[in-house]
């Protein structure tokens, strides 16, 4: 399946984890727009609502069908095209205008799901002794989550300041990514493919049965990862997309840089933490767990007293345990996922991991919907009920089955 390394490779696995970043950094760039769309073009919640669901639209079905024709057909084809349509989705979102905001979201969508699961087996693969014989235990896992997460962070934080402060906003801001996707294109191209199409083995059955990921039905995927993937997003989410809006009373004036601040903050600490979380998860898969899914409950408690009090102070303090939280869970969830994948699957396997992952996008839709009948402070409370309960699931699986190093 694999193709032989040339003699020197151990930064092989760089253009590749660039592209992912750049990737990265076009997908979460709008997320702090969302209050400049609100403020500057009129629309309301529930259309910018609509518009983030638009990336999960295109996201959850690359990530489904690319992933495992990555397996198959090879990496390079299927992370060039994410990097072209990376950049021509800013290009779109630049235009203004509503259609153009949908059609822009679904194509950061797509390239995304393209990039996550191809990519991040990718970089994988050229950390194994194989390809880097000074990788570590974990480094590709570390690697591949610090890449995005470097991305995700660094996309808000650029693209909120200069929605705040620079002219022509909602212009100038995607103006940065346009220039870092150009700047990974050249060094992508060289990357070395690490799987040969020619030596898979032809599966067989329709074309919809070739997508099957069978270590998708592994007890140690079913009982310990797939439980605690919703919650790397789902912290990082509502840190984000929730907590800023609860106190845009004491933040006036400032209050689309404040959102791109606590998305900095929280995504920043959790590219921090993964390398802690890669040695912590190597050794033991359960204890990274609890430390992930632990923080996400303090994170969520602390997060229900800033929205009792309205205070931007807490909101900084939730958003750096979530972080923590989003980093642990992200590197714990893709070591074990890597350790599951049967040969041949790696792409797919990652794939479903990250599709679950992306579930955790839905939690500020529904808190909104059910802030109607609850206060925030108390649904932030059951949602760290909720956490509490999935860590308690997830470290109570059989050690044998679960949560055990292969």
């Amino acid at each position: 399946m694999t193709v032989a390394p040339p003699r020197s490779t151990r930064r092989a696995w760089l253009p590749v984890a660039l592209t992912m970043f750049a990737i990265g950094w076009g997908a979460n760039q709008f997320v702090s727009l969302l209050v400049a769309y609100r403020e500057r073009s009129g629309f309301s919640v529930s259309t910018v609502d609509a518009l983030v669901g638009a990336y999960a639209l295109g996201l959850i079905p690359a990530l489904l069908v690319l992933g495992p024709i990555s397996d198959r057909r090879g990496r390079t084809p299927v992370l060039r095209a994410a990097a072209v349509v990376s950049l021509v989705a800013t290009a779109v979102l630049m235009v203004g205008d509503l259609w153009a905001l949908y059609a822009g979201r679904l194509l950061a969508g797509l390239a995304s799901g393209a990039a996550f699961a191809a990519g991040s087996a990718w970089v994988e693969e050229l950390s194994t002794k194989h390809w880097d014989p000074d990788a570590r235990e974990g480094a590709g896992a570390r690697r591949a989550a610090m890449s995005l997460t470097a991305g995700f962070c660094l996309g808000p934080v650029v693209a909120g300041l200069l929605a705040q402060w620079a002219p022509a906003p909602l212009v100038t801001a995607y103006l940065p990514h346009l220039v870092v996707v150009l700047a990974v294109l050249v060094p992508l191209w060289r990357a070395p493919e690490t799987v040969d199409p020619a030596r898979v083995s032809p599966a067989a059955g329709s074309p919809l049965a070739r997508l099957r990921v069978r270590s998708a039905a592994d007890p140690r995927f079913r009982r310990s990862v797939a439980p605690v993937a919703p919650w790397v997003f789902g912290a990082a989410t509502i840190s984000i997309a929730v907590l800023p809006g609860l106190v845009t009373g004491t933040t006036a004036g400032w209050t689309v840089a404040f959102s791109s601040l606590v998305a900095g903050v929280t995504l920043g600490t959790g590219f921090l933490v993964q390398p802690t979380a890669r040695r912590i998860a190597a050794a033991s898969p359960r204890r990274g767990v609890v430390c992930g899914l632990a923080a996400v409950v303090v994170g969520l408690g602390t997060a229900a007293a800033a929205a009792a009090t309205t205070s931007p102070w807490l909101v900084a303090t939730a958003a750096v345990v979530l972080g923590t939280g989003y980093g642990c869970c992200l590197v714990s969830g893709l070591i074990q996922t890597q350790r599951i994948a049967a040969p041949g699957e790696l792409a797919g396997l990652t794939a479903v991991y990250y599709a679950l992952t992306y579930v955790g996008f839905a939690a500020p839709v529904l808190l909104s919907l059910l802030a109607a009948l609850v206060p925030y402070w108390v649904l932030l409370l059951g949602a760290a009920g909720l956490a509490a309960a999935t860590l308690a699931v997830a470290v109570g699986a059989p050690r044998g089955t679960a949560l055990s190093a292969r």
